[in-house]
């Protein structure tokens, strides 16, 4: 990794980030004043307080080392240092004066004397480090406040520094970063990571400006090139795997997979904004269902997988499991330092794996777009639906236009007809699997698609036919996994803990087995699980139902949402459905029959009918559909 990248510890067992005289830090005189309050200073402290983790990054630190001094500039991040700094102070540790503020002797006036402020005359006192003091001071010395824990989780905090070229324009950099309104990321921190392995600049340029075009989640990856770019990435559609090939001593500008580096590099290249419309002229706008750092560790699970890439320690894992955007930087650094590809270590060849990578990240970003759902908000709708389009164009030469159309999942010459109602299965099932993993960390079914549709570049037509299949393949795999496989002597009475995927594949099997009756059914974030008969009935009215006698049984259970939930509370069945009739019918359709077959008998009332005899004979059949359907995919 580059060496203008340095991680620094807030505080070790001997030294803190201002102990070291050798490095100095100053506010240059076009930074704004301290202006973090008690809002942020709070938020600072608890996250400090509250991590899990055995390391946790806090932020980065943005700087221009002054040429020949032990000097830092500081670009960005100021805020986050100086608020360190009034803590470090707070929690009596030993501080060094090496952070100054250029030109402004009441701040660094402030800064030198913060432990005894009291001493000093009003107008000698920057009043807003002295009500940061304050604030950090209150929140410390609190009584629930444990300093010597918060001190131990404060020696596990880390902050990258990381130096600008030289002969940075520095005053359009900050200018830059503060429009953004925010400091810079791991992600931005790995960009910097990956680009500095590149040798040629060409190639830097080139990455850095796909990646910026990938960092872009809202509409679809060919947007964000300018239209020449678009042709040489995507062919003359702009609906076609992009392919590109980098600049070798060997080559000129005009590279070999297609794409012209000149092109994209060039001063002139500027982004089409425009509103994107649908084939019936409807204003459309999209919004991704995870965002660039979480798609960035998908594309390293994609490129793992594809170059074969393993731990040098045989059976070691390489990748794990679980998405975590806060350790995102960590698990390039490990796949790097770690992975071997046929016994050659990725550490010796860094620049190849950087090309890799971003190759990669353009091809899955297309992929993504064009066959994992989104939010689709037409016109002036605020709600959204599920969406899977992909994009046209129509017009010639420089009068192209995108629009944008159903994926098409058809083979070779079928008709819409034919291939639409693959699209709209597809549909459901990737929304069952969203709603159900609404945590980006386990939405491991993204990971699986990509794998599944990057290893033939997603442009076999008659491959991509089988894609419904395995898309409910993932669905059916976790049903089996997480619930069925598990369960024991048939006791299907998890209650509260059944996997909500279990649920959202039943109503999908439902709607499936009934279109037309189910027509206006969609997936949406039902969170709760909810007992038909409650656990515990209002007192006095109607009979209490064991956990013992099944009341957790899978039959008495339901998907709705969060805030209903309150709303059904300890009703009947009887009363809900009674109550509720509009919230049912609206609600999933496992609710829905079960509301529907909640019926009194000739000696029963509905209520009892459902406890004693209709629950049972509901949850048979709704685990034998499950347990069809799963071992189809065995």
């Amino acid at each position: 990794m580059s060496g203008q990248i340095n991680e620094l510890k807030i505080l070790d067992k001997r030294d803190n980030i201002f102990s070291d005289k050798t490095a100095q830090y100053i506010i240059p005189l076009y930074q704004r004043a301290f202006a973090w309050e008690d809002k942020e200073l709070s938020q600072l402290i608890e996250d400090i307080n509250d991590f899990k983790e055995d390391n946790y990054y806090i932020g980065s630190l943005i700087v221009s080392k002054k040429e020949g001094e032990n000097l830092y500039e500081v670009i960005d991040g100021q805020q986050r240092l100086t608020a360190l700094f009034l803590l470090l102070n707070s929690l009596d540790v030993q501080v060094e004066n090496t952070l100054t503020f250029e030109c402004r002797k009441r701040s660094d006036d402030t800064l030198k004397n913060i432990k005894k402020l009291e001493f000093l005359k009003n107008e000698d006192i920057e009043i807003s480090l002295q009500n940061g003091k304050q604030i950090v001071d209150t929140l410390i010395n609190g009584r629930d406040f444990n300093k010597r824990h918060f001190l131990s989780q404060l020696r596990k905090v880390k902050l990258y520094r990381i130096e600008v070229p030289q002969n940075t324009d520095l005053n359009r950099y900050f200018e830059i970063m503060n429009t953004r309104g925010e400091q810079l990321e791991q992600h931005d921190i790995l960009k910097a990571s990956l680009m500095s392995a590149i040798k040629s600049d060409e190639n830097k340029m080139v990455f850095a400006k796909i990646w910026n075009a990938c960092s872009d989640m809202t509409g679809y990856v060919q947007m964000h090139f300018d239209t020449a770019t678009r042709r040489e990435l995507f062919d003359y559609d702009w609906k076609f795997m992009p392919q590109i090939s980098f600049a070798t001593k060997k080559t000129n500008k005009k590279n070999a997979g297609g794409l012209k580096i000149q092109s994209i590099i060039s001063p002139s290249f500027k982004v089409d904004e425009s509103d994107g419309i649908t084939d019936k002229d409807e204003r459309i706008r999209f919004e991704s269902i995870i965002s660039f750092p979480f798609f960035l560790l998908h594309t390293l699970k994609v490129l793992v997988a594809d170059m074969n890439i393993q731990h040098f320690s045989q059976g070691e894992t390489l990748v794990y499991d679980l998405l975590d955007d806060k350790k995102l930087a960590d698990a390039f650094k490990r796949v790097i330092s770690k992975g071997v590809i046929k016994g050659k270590k990725i550490a010796d060849m860094e620049e190849q794996f950087s090309l890799s990578f971003i190759k990669c990240l353009l091809k899955c970003r297309f992929l993504f777009d064009k066959y994992i759902i989104k939010r689709e908000f037409a016109n002036e709708n605020s709600d959204g639906e599920w969406s899977l389009k992909q994009l046209e164009v129509s017009g010639q030469a420089s009068n192209k236009k995108a629009y944008y159309i159903n994926t098409n999942f058809g083979q070779s010459g079928e008709w819409e007809r034919t291939w639409k109602p693959r699209t709209d299965l597809i549909i459901m099932l990737q929304s069952c699997l969203r709603v159900s993993y609404t945590s980006p960390k386990i939405m491991h079914w993204i990971t699986e698609s990509l794998k599944w549709l990057y290893s033939d570049d997603g442009e076999n037509l008659q491959r991509l036919s089988e894609y419904e299949w395995v898309t409910e393949s993932i669905v059916a795999t976790a049903v089996k996994s997480d619930y069925l496989d598990i369960v024991q002597n048939g006791a299907y009475d998890w209650g509260i803990d059944t996997p909500h995927i279990v649920f959202n594949y039943l109503d999908y099997l439902l709607w499936k087995s009934d279109r037309k009756k189910y027509d206006s059914f969609t997936f949406e974030f039902r969170n709760s699980v909810e007992h038909w008969y409650p656990q515990h009935p209002s007192e006095g009215t109607f009979e209490q139902w064991t956990r013992e006698d099944g009341v957790d049984g899978f039959g008495n259970l339901c998907l709705i949402q969060r805030r209903i939930n309150s709303k059904f509370s300890n009703m009947s069945p009887e009363a809900k459905k009674s109550t509720f009739s509009e919230t049912i019918a609206k609600g999933s359709l496992k609710l829905r029959i079960m509301s529907g077959i909640t019926v009194a008998c000739s000696n029963k009332n509905a209520s009892q009918n459902w406890k004693d005899n209709v629950c049972e004979e509901h949850e048979n059949e709704m685990i034998e559909a499950l347990i069809d359907a799963c071992n189809s995919f065995n």
